[in-house]
């Protein structure tokens, strides 16, 4: 497709799979659009689109026509008053010709007002057409806060604020009715019973605020997928409470509705049911709350990812050092970094020389040597010299932009995972709807007298029972369980649908650094030569390395005092970038450094068995010399991680087929997967193509998890099938798994997988035995054994099965608890 345009859409209002295909369906149905992906977790659409055929206020306006919305950002500023009018209308079809721009408006007060998508509009562009026009906005133009994390707060504090409305009132309302299910809680409470009659009054005033202002949003969303012929979850909850309230507020009242129709209402009816709709909609809130939480958090990653960027760099504008704003470095500026400080854009060093830290976003601990030609990356700290580069890539082509936005994409394009009981509901909610009014009308048309009170009461009796309370309850009190004891073992399972998910993988991806390996350089080999005793080398090259700066040296430094070794203080001392150190220690000349020094110092390595050996062991060697005479070699190297090699024997023996993927070049990639057990290495993959790894793996049909702690892991954690995340990563490896495991220690996932494995089976069960209550006694409840017992079930015992099912839902899921997950 020409022209082919992506966009994500943070949509609101969503709360359930029914939700989910209305969204898609109606995208889909917009000219030129190819692909559209749908995420409920993450709360975003993906689409894929000719934009010659489609425009985002249409994608906006379809959206908005099926109940939901789209999450959208503005701003103001004021025009030039010296500005005419014809230039007003040039700047507005300039401006609207901007993509991401929604809508513009401009008031009699010369007060421009944009609407805009974050995801989409570039606040540079949007900048350089205003002046390019001729403006000069009297306000300035500044990012605003995130719109989405800000609703996701918002949303959250108002569900928190129902939660406890409902709660407080459902409390107190459930006391008082306990005398209508046989407990004289009065008689106990010592209360006079002359408070009877005003029980149902005083009901009526507890339910009403629990039922019309807390369960507000159900009645929002459930009348919503009715109109678009996709009734869900919501549409069921409100269907069944509704029913229950109602009938209890026609009982409340009966005496008026008696007198005024004439007729006697039966008394088995003479039962109310507030509390009922009262605690189903006080257990519902609770689970929207949590699940909000939840879902806030898939933005934290983003927002983290952008905190990496600083705010200002200092560049060179007329040979004089100034400091601007990042939004503000031009393609081709010079920029200065000094020592501590974050690198702002992309770029090639011109001048200068230093180490920098680029584990933020290579995932490797060992800080890389930059000088002259060599490329810088923003986001990356610089650890000791000063330096000067040009910039070459800013704005939204940097290197850390471009992981935002795979970490973007992929949490978009991920199909969306959907509970087991979102997947029953589909056809449950329509079948339970379709049994409920069938059953009033056969009992209004074929009912002994009054055939529409035994039409109500068989009608409530089925929605009571249809009621999705211990539907709703099978699978989170399952996930509830499974996390809670997943967290006592240091485990941390960030969305629900993980541990379905898990239960399905059948291959495991491992990045090396950090996640097999202890992530910080360490000396493994310490070799002498030609005579000098290691003691003697040691203090000799901790006594020289203790005036370097680089992490090399520290390493060697820390390993030296570990010895307890006393140093000697050089007489001479001199550091030559990227390669190594000169020094003068008791008259004698040191050289430490790596074997390109030591060919420019043109110092002749006569035997080269062992340094060859440490290379094809995949080790950085440090060579030392004493009078241009070698040595010795010191071997530094990532370590592995205790229990890593038992991990992937246990792993494979459970049939799960497990890769090791690295930038590393591949012999040392190798080297690391023989020592811990893994054949399938992927060696020399660039940060930006781990997630194009993990997809090729998803393409040939493996359901995979992805095993890492690096930023540049962020992308594919987010594609995988599985994020594992270790807790000694960074934050935004952490933010962006699905999966933390707290200590970093590799054989807890095979934990997560028997707790995954463990969570759904209770779960499945779960599932059969609500769904056991409602297909045995939504038929009874509708009037099936009337022609043999000529008894109509009571409304009460509908309750009653309802409670049954929810209590052996809960009870099941508790018996996790009692469970042994070994690793």
């Amino acid at each position: 497709m020409k022209n082919k345009k992506s966009v994500y859409l943070p949509i609101k209002g969503m709360s359930c799979a029914s939700c989910v295909r209305s969204v898609e369906k109606a995208l889909s149905k917009l000219p030129g659009v190819e692909d559209v992906s749908v995420n409920l977790s993450s709360e975003k659409a993906v689409l894929s689109y000719d934009e010659k055929s489609s425009f985002l206020k249409d994608m906006v306006k379809a959206i908005e026509e099926v109940g939901y919305g789209v999450h959208l950002q503005s701003f103001s500023f004021q025009l030039d008053e010296n500005i005419v009018k014809e230039k007003n209308s040039f700047l507005i079809k300039s401006l609207e010709k901007i993509p991401g721009v929604i809508e513009v408006r401009v008031s009699s007060e010369r007060i421009v007002e944009l609407t805009y998508l974050e995801t989409l509009l570039d606040l540079n562009k949007l900048e350089r057409v205003l002046k390019e026009s001729g403006y000069s906005p009297v306000f300035p133009i500044e990012k605003v806060e995130d719109v989405l994390i800000k609703a996701k707060k918002l949303e959250e504090r108002l569900l928190y604020k129902r939660f406890l409305l409902a709660l407080g009132l459902t409390i107190p309302l459930f006391v008082i009715s306990l005398p209508h299910m046989g407990i004289d809680i009065f008689k106990f409470l010592g209360i006079s019973h002359n408070i009877m009659p005003l029980i149902p009054y005083l009901s009526f005033i507890f339910a009403t605020p629990v039922q019309l202002y807390a369960g507000l949003p159900f009645y929002e969303r459930g009348i919503n997928g009715f109109k678009t012929k996709t009734p869900n979850m919501d549409s069921l909850i409100i269907m069944g409470t509704s029913a229950a309230y109602i009938y209890s507020v026609g009982i409340t009242f009966s005496p008026f509705i008696t007198s005024l129709f004439n007729f006697q209402i039966p008394s088995y009816m003479h039962v109310l049911y507030y509390e009922v709709s009262a605690t189903i909609i006080t257990l519902a809130l609770l689970g929207k709350y949590l699940e909000s939480i939840a879902k806030g958090r898939a933005s934290r990653a983003i927002k983290y990812l952008l905190s990496l960027s600083p705010k200002i760099a200092s560049v060179l504008r007329n040979s004089e050092e100034m400091k601007i704003p990042v939004d503000e470095v031009l393609v081709n500026d010079i920029v200065v970094v000094h020592p501590g400080e974050r690198i702002p854009v992309d770029g090639i060093v011109l001048d200068g020389y230093s180490a920098v830290d680029e584990s933020m976003v290579t995932g490797e601990s060992i800080p890389v040597d930059k000088k002259t030609g060599d490329e810088v990356i923003s986001g990356t700290i610089n650890k000791t010299g000063n330096f000067k580069f040009r910039a070459q890539r800013v704005g939204k082509e940097t290197f850390l932009s471009q992981v935002i936005r795979l970490v973007e994409e992929a949490q978009g394009s991920k199909a969306p995972i959907q509970a087991l009981a979102d997947k029953i509901t589909v056809y449950f909610i329509p079948v339970v709807i379709i049994i409920a009014l069938i059953t009033f009308l056969v009992w209004l048309i074929a009912g002994p007298s009054p055939s529409f009170l035994y039409a109500l009461s068989a009608t409530i009796a089925v929605l009571i029972i249809a009621c999705p309370c211990a539907l709703g309850l099978a699978t989170p009190t399952g996930i509830m369980v499974g996390t809670g004891e997943a967290a006592k073992r240091g485990i941390l399972i960030r969305k629900g649908e993980a541990l379905q998910n898990m239960e399905e993988i059948d291959t495991i991806v491992f990045d090396k650094t950090g996640t097999i390996t202890e992530g910080v350089p360490r000396v493994t080999d310490v070799i002498t030569l030609n005579g000098i005793s290691k003691e003697e080398f040691l203090t000799l090259v901790g006594s020289v390395e203790k005036l370097s700066e680089h992490p090399l040296a520290k390493s060697i430094v820390g390993y030296v005092e570990d010895l307890g070794l006393s140093f000697i203080s050089p007489e001479e001392f001199e550091a030559v970038p990227g390669k190594g150190i000169t020094a003068k220690v008791h008259g004698h000349n040191v050289l430490i450094g790596n074997e390109v020094f030591f060919k420019d110092q043109e110092i002749e390595i006569k035997d080269r068995s062992e340094l060859d050996r440490l290379y094809r062991e995949g080790k950085t060697v440090v060579l030392v010399s004493l009078n241009r005479e070698v040595k010795g070699l010191i071997a530094q190297a990532d370590t592995l991680k205790e229990g890593a090699r038992e991990t992937i024997s246990i792993l494979e023996k459970k049939g799960l087929k497990v890769f090791l993927i690295t930038g590393d070049n591949t012999a040392t990639a190798r080297a690391i997967g023989e020592k811990i057990g893994i054949a399938d290495v992927l060696a020399q993959i660039l940060p930006q193509d781990k997630a194009k790894v993990i997809s090729k793996l998803q393409k040939e049909g493996r359901k995979v998890a992805m095993v890492g702690d690096g930023i540049n892991d962020a992308p594919a954690l987010v594609q995988a099938d599985i994020g594992i995340a270790l807790g000694t990563g960074t934050d935004i490896a952490i933010e962006s798994g699905d999966i933390t495991l707290i200590k970093g220690d590799p054989k807890k996932i095979i934990t997560v997988i028997n707790i995954s494995k463990g969570t759904m089976n209770t779960i499945r069960q779960n599932l059969f035995w609500a769904f056991i209550y409602n297909i045995t006694l939504i038929p009874i409840a509708a009037g099936v054994l009337y022609p043999f017992f000529k008894v109509l079930m009571n409304p009460i015992f509908a309750a009653i099965a309802m409670s049954l099912s929810s209590v052996s839902v809960v009870g099941n899921s508790l018996r996790l608890q009692y469970r042994k997950f070994k690793e």
